[in-house]
Order: structure tokens, then sequence, then C-alpha cells
């Protein structure tokens, strides 16, 4: 893979912005600037807008097979290339190269997936209730995207975005997050090579969000959004797409609760607390925000996880044998260490971390709470970051009312050896996933999604395509 680009892609060209502004890419393990990218104004989200609506109505006619085929070979050159792009995700996002190297590969296999739904496309037809008309249902791309991606999972969130639009035929405009722009710009320069037309991917690194993206919402020609971050501004770009009712599909944030009956293999639990808690260094929506442990073992459960967690090693994600990477900047720090200054002024108990190491980068340890006061902020506030929160419960009704207690429903975790019970908990639990004795729910063969403030519609799985389709039904009279 040649160096990686640090301009704008637009029409299949890369170009400076138009008012030449650039942005700094920091390394969150040092505090030191990576790269400057360029940093797009208006001008050069108009000007990408008009390369998407340009090459829509060809890219809509391209047959489905040459789609997938596109697909296939980015799949395969994100492969190839895995240590490069895991190595250029560490150094942007801070998370260890073993967990970038497994970014990797689950990216690229959603282009995979979305490769062999391109083909499977269907409609129907048949004969009215009436009897005197023919129905045919045909299916076409929605039109010219505007993606927005979060720097969590910076090539993850890409692809399971831009592989679905490209299946169905739609063009893009992708805007990532400014903090880890150079994945997405790495996976541009993928497409282009496996021989995506000009014009159907074209990239904006900003950090002028609010002056690139509202114009484009209000504007008419972009007719779909889809968009991973908060709540709070899923909220904003909804209300900038009422005015001209684009479609939206939106993955906002999570309070997953995590509940550990008495009779669950607590081995089997804190296997699955470490995936749920420490993916990411919990920079994830999908990571155990609230940790609910039946009253007769929470003690027990909380010495495991603590010396679990207290074990791992941190440090920068480039270094061999780190577990845990720095979180993402100063402020997602500061975030962590005043959420958990709060629950111990109310009591909570710090089991292992609980301190702001000294020196450069945004390190944060790994830490559990127990005993922690159900009115902390941290029960009511996605943490972003390695701490994990318990607080014992007595039965059944009583945790399934505390873990639906919030505004958001994105995931709930579940252990306990009782099927019954874990079936009839798991569908009592308002989330749009539920993992079943296991902490990662994330698989791109799997819909995707929340409920509540956690976001509209489904990404990944075989509904995940529909986000960017349209039906059309045909009436025929019988003649």
């Amino acid at each position: 893979m040649t160096e990686t680009p640090t301009q704008l892609f637009i029409g299949g060209a890369w170009t400076d912005a138009a008012d030449r502004a650039t942005l700094p890419v920091d390394d969150p393990a040092t505090g030191e600037i990576l790269c400057r990218v360029a940093d797009a104004g208006p001008e050069d989200a108009r000007l990408a807008e008009e390369a998407a609506v340009q090459a829509q109505p060809a890219w809509a006619r391209t047959a489905p097979r040459a789609r997938s085929e596109i697909l296939r070979r980015a799949h395969d050159l994100i492969l190839e290339r895995t240590g490069e792009l895991a190595r250029l995700m560490t150094s942007e996002m801070g998370k260890p190269l073993a967990q970038a190297r497994g970014e990797v590969a689950y990216a690229a296999e959603f282009f995979r997936w979305f490769s062999e739904e391109a083909v499977r496309i269907d409609g129907g037809c048949g004969l009215l209730p009436d009897g005197g008309t023919r129905m045919l249902l045909t299916r076409r791309p929605v039109g010219p995207c505007l993606l927005i991606t979060p720097w969590n999972f910076p090539l993850a969130m890409g692809t399971r975005k831009i592989g679905p639009a490209i299946a169905a035929g739609c063009t893009m405009v992708l805007k990532p997050a400014p903090q880890t722009p150079l994945s997405s710009l790495a996976l541009a320069g993928i497409l282009a090579e496996a021989g995506l037309p000009d014009g159907v991917l074209n990239v904006v690194t900003t950090s002028r969000a609010g002056e690139v993206c509202e114009p484009l919402l209000r504007g008419g020609r972009i007719r779909k959004l889809s968009f991973t971050g908060s709540t709070a501004v899923g909220r904003i770009l909804l209300a900038q797409c009422a005015g001209t009712v684009v479609r939206t599909s939106m993955e906002l944030g999570g309070n997953a609760p995590f509940i550990v009956f008495g009779d669950a293999d607590l081995d089997a639990a804190v296997d699955g607390a470490m995936v749920a808690k420490m993916r990411n260094m919990g920079e994830a929506c999908t990571a155990a925000n609230r940790f609910f442990v039946h009253r007769p073992v929470a003690a027990e459960f909380g010495r495991r996880l603590a010396g679990r967690m207290g074990a791992l090693v941190v440090g920068p994600g480039s270094r061999d044998g780190v577990d845990v990477g720095p979180l993402i900047d100063a402020a997602g720090r500061a975030k962590v260490e005043a959420l958990v200054a709060d629950a111990v002024e109310r009591g909570a108990r710090v089991l292992t971390g609980g301190r702001t190491p000294e020196g450069p980068g945004s390190f944060y340890p790994p830490t559990v709470l127990d005993g922690v006061d159900p009115g902390s902020r941290l029960m009511d506030t996605e943490i972003f970051g390695p701490v994990a929160a318990i607080l014992a419960f007595d039965d059944e009704d009583e945790v399934l009312r505390r873990a639906n207690d919030t505004p958001w429903g994105l995931v709930g975790y579940v252990f306990t050896r009782d099927l019954d019970r874990g079936l009839r908990v798991g569908e009592g639990l308002e989330v749009g996933m539920v993992g079943l004795n296991t902490g990662l729910v994330s698989n791109p063969a799997a819909p995707f999604g929340g409920v509540k403030q956690s976001g509209l519609g489904r990404e990944g799985g075989r509904v995940g395509i529909d986000e960017f389709l349209e039906y059309q039904y045909l009436a025929m009279p019988v003649r």
C-alpha cells in the first residue's frame, strides 16, 4: 500500500480543500501530531455532492454482479494489507495492534457479506386480490447518500456503511471523524484500486462538520443519511433531515446492562465481561456499562473481574504485549475521570485502577468499582472508557426494571445456566440486541442496531441493504 493520502477524495481525484485548510491528526498515545489532512469546507462538500449526484444514474444501472465483484476485490485487498492498515489505525486511534488487526478482518467481512447480497436484491410479482390488476415490485437504490462515521472503529464503521451502499447501487459522500480520517482515506484508495468508478465514493475529511453536513441534508439532493455517533448529534441531524425528508438510519449511544444471575458460570461471565467491557478500551457503543450481579455472587464476581482487569498491560498500542491503549483524547479521559470520581464520592469502592497515570498520552487504567450508588452519573452516562461499575440485585423483576431504566436500548448481556430465564430476561430487555452467555454480539451477518434513543434502522445482516433500497410498485390491468 502506498503512503496514506491526506487530501480529499472527490470525483475519483485527490485534492486539497478549496481554501487550503488542514486539520491535525494526533497520536493519542503521545499527544503529538501525526500529520495534517485536508479540512473540507462548504465548497468541498458541494463538489463532493455534485460528483455523487452525477455518478448516480450510471452506477444505479451497473450490473449487480459488477458491483459485487468490486466489493470482493476490495475485501481481498484489505486482507492483503492487514498489517499496514492495523498500524495506521493504531497510530490515529490508539487501540492495540492485536485489536486493530481484528478490526481489519471485521471490516473486510462487511465487504464480502454485501458482495454476496448485491446479487440477491429481489422484488416480486402477483395478482392483486381484486383479480383485475397485476402487481410488479422492483427495488432500486435510494440515491446519493451521506455517510457519517465515528472514530472508535474507523475502518469497520466505514465498510459497514459503504458495503451496502455499493451493493444497492448508491453513490456516497463519506465524512469520517476528524480524529481518525486516515483509515477512511486509505479505504477510498483501496476501493479505487478495486475498480470503483469515479464519483461513487467521495471522502471529505473536516473539522467543520456543521458547515459541511447541514447544507447537504437541507439541499434536497442527498436522499439518505447513515450516521453512527452520539444521540445528541443524532437529534440535530434528524432535525436537519426533516425539511427534505431525507431517509435516515442511525446507530446512536448505548448504556448496556450486563446481568449475571447466581446460577451463571462465573468463569464464563468474567470472560464475557472482559470482552463486553474491554474491547476497544471500552470505547464502544456496545460496551457493558452497568454490571448487575446477583447479590450472592456479587463479591466473587467483582474479585475475579478486578483480578483480570488489573492484570492488563496499559501502554501505546504499537508496543508488544500491550492490552489497553490510550483513550482517544484528553477530553475523553477527563470524562472518565470525572465519572469515577463522582461514583467514589457517592460511596463506590475501587477494586482496581481508578488513578490516572502521569506522563504523555490519554491513558486510563482498567477500573472496577463495586457498591456503586444507582444515582451515580456513570449509571446514566455512556462511559466510553475501561470502567466496570458493579451493582448487586436481588430478583429478576428488580434487575429488569433497573436495566430498562434508561433512554437507550442498544444491547444487553445476560449470563445464566437457566435457558428459560435467559430467554425470558433477554426478551424482557428493551434493547435491539442481546448477548446470552456471550460478551460479543457484533457480526456482519447479523442485524446491528437499537431501540429507543439508540437509533433507527439496522446495519449488517440480510436487512442491512434494505436501508439503501426503495420499493417501486407497478400496477398493470389484467387484459
